[in-house]
């Protein structure tokens, strides 16, 4: 019995592949730190735990709604029309076990084979896994690192053809820490606006910025419709074994993600529903706490980067990533990963694995404590004997 060919077409995520190799190196004793994992190093605020601990003792352990139980969504729809400046309702809201199934389920829903999706590379690995998965044609968007890492808009123009289908935006982005400028948004909301297209707008990261707040192209007039906004509690609330997410769409949309979880997980599980409520309702300063540790950490290991011979590291404007150009070390980005983790036990990704235009980079996680993060770069630094 062999595979189905799809599943030639389906590809893995290298962070895990990296952690394991990191792992089975300190089996064997060795000392790694870790910046391969894009997960926040925080615990879940203790108010978010209680409300989880309330919720199983109290019997929210069954089948609840598909799309999600009504208080959240209704928790989300306010969030997200506060924060982002755009009326929705709870009927706009789906409530899923993560954020991957808002990337897979609406590809799934609304892409032909032979249909183009255009997305950023270097980008979410993901992203491209499910467009060819589907037998969808992947359609790259460079980012550019002299543009802090967004769209050139006149490619991206030229790239949108009469068999796009789908537009992925993500912002803050997934591995560079680029944010889109609000002009530039507005650029892409005026480019698309009148086209046959869906727009996936992958807002993991949105509370996750150093200086000016990531604008939704969900606001920009005329593009409530033709938005799927993509968010979750993983990043903001370090949550992320939790397992909760969810997405903002036309009601159309929403009708044909309740299938597709009728079909796949019945709905999304009953007591993390309960802690999301309280995440959003409750207090924020965790949040804002991360957020203020998470610059400190960048400011000082970008710094220290940026002090190794060849390397080159703006600092990002979200997420918690550091990607760093290491094209002056003369090395292929995954070689200098793999000698980087084998000889000097820094655990970082290579930039290819994000898309061909993320060679020459490697990203670093910096979720990790200060002092990992500066023993880190004198690592590396002492690795550099290789090469300068």
């Amino acid at each position: 019995m062999k595979l189905a060919e799809r599943m030639q077409r389906i590809q893995m995520e290298s962070a895990f592949d990296v952690l394991a190799r990191a792992r089975a190196l300190e089996a064997r004793g060795r000392s790694v730190i870790h910046l391969e994992i894009g997960e926040p190093d925080f615990p879940t605020p203790p108010h978010i735990v209680e409300a989880g601990q309330r919720a199983l003792a109290e019997g929210w352990t069954h089948y609840g709604p598909t799309p999600g139980y009504p208080e959240l969504r209704e928790a989300v729809a306010a969030d997200v029309s506060r924060r982002r400046g755009i009326a929705v309702g709870p009927e706009h809201v789906c409530i899923v076990p993560g954020g991957k199934p808002m990337i897979f389920f609406p590809m799934l829903a609304l892409l032909e084979p032979g249909d183009e999706v255009v997305y950023p590379n270097p980008g979410f690995p993901i992203y491209e896994s499910m467009i060819r998965t589907l037998g969808a044609t992947p359609v790259p968007i460079p980012l550019l690192e002299s543009r802090g890492f967004s769209l050139d808009l006149d490619l991206l123009h030229d790239r949108l053809g009469p068999r796009t289908r789908l537009l992925i935006l993500n912002s803050p982005e997934n591995p560079t820490g680029g944010v889109i400028p609000q002009d530039d948004m507005r650029a892409i909301a005026d480019m698309v606006r009148d086209r046959d297209l869906i727009v996936l707008s992958d807002e993991i990261y949105s509370r996750i910025y150093y200086d000016e707040p990531p604008v939704s192209i969900a606001g920009c007039p005329g593009m409530l419709e033709k938005t799927i906004v993509l968010d979750g509690f993983s990043k903001t609330y370090a949550m992320t074994g939790w397992r909760l997410g969810y997405g903002v769409m036309p009601v159309w949309l929403v009708d044909a993600m309740t299938k597709l979880l009728v079909n796949s997980c019945s709905c999304t599980a009953s007591f993390t529903q309960r802690a999301g409520i309280a995440a959003l309702c409750g207090p924020q300063a965790p949040v804002e706490a991360m957020v203020d540790e998470f610059r400190r950490r960048r400011a000082a290991f970008c710094a220290g980067l940026n002090r190794i011979p060849g390397f080159r590291c703006a600092p990002p404007g979200g997420a918690f990533y550091a990607f760093a150009n290491v094209q002056g070390t003369g090395m292929p980005s995954k070689q200098l990963a793999d000698l980087l983790l084998e000889e000097a036990g820094v655990a970082g990704l290579n930039g290819g694995s994000f898309g061909d235009c993320g060679e020459g980079y490697i990203r670093f996680s910096y979720a990790n404590s200060l002092d990992n993060l500066i023993e880190a770069v004198a690592r590396i630094g002492k690795a550099a004997r290789r090469w300068a």
